[in-house]
């Protein structure tokens, strides 16, 4: 796959149900398709963080973050693709594969060189845990693939920009949503 019409975006939304819902219709508006999505808590409270990567052109990707951002449940969203070399982007990986006792020994070698770990052993599989980007896990799984890949559960990438600065609003959030503070919404609403 081309990854150079990949861009990685990055969301603080706030947590509330149809929030994703509203995020991905915007996205699928434009006719693109999200090559991977994660999402989970972040450092404010009430707020969800959002990554996910899209298969677009620059100037396209521009019109999707301009789109998303209107939506009233975004705090703040920034394609930080552009920043590559400021950027750390991490992917989870979890494989099992068939394993015995004459081939166990030739996939902890492999476990060990991509540093992988371990979670779980059976007779007839293992499963593994594996980070980092997206090349080094292709790499790991077509080692994997001659033993017999069983299942893959993928994460998809999540990124941050090295240094102290912080993808956000300039104000923090509790600052512009008061009503975010203790994850509550006026009246309770959700």
């Amino acid at each position: 796959m081309k990854r150079e019409h990949l861009h990685t975006l990055v969301a603080l939304v706030e947590n509330r149900p149809g929030v994703l819902n509203r995020i991905v219709s915007k996205v699928r508006q434009r006719g693109f398709n999200i090559e991977s999505l994660a999402v989970g808590h972040s450092e404010e409270a009430g707020l969800s963080r959002m990554t996910f990567v899209v298969d677009a052109s620059a100037v396209d990707t521009e019109q999707v973050v301009k789109q998303v951002d209107k939506l009233i449940d975004v705090v703040h969203i920034e394609d930080i693709t552009a920043r590559e070399r400021e950027m750390v982007a991490r992917e989870l990986l979890m494989v099992k594969v068939k394993t015995s006792a004459a081939t166990r020994s030739e996939l902890l070698n492999i476990v060990n060189v991509f540093r992988a770990n371990v979670i779980d052993v059976t007779p007839a599989s293992m499963i593994i845990e594996a980070t980092g980007d997206e090349d080094k896990l292709d790499s790991f799984l077509e080692l994997l693939g001659e033993y017999g890949i069983i299942e893959v559960c993928r994460t998809g990438r999540v990124a941050m920009v090295r240094g102290p600065e912080r993808v956000g609003p300039d104000t923090p959030s509790h600052l512009l949503l008061p009503h975010l503070l203790g994850g509550r919404a006026p009246g309770g609403l959700f």
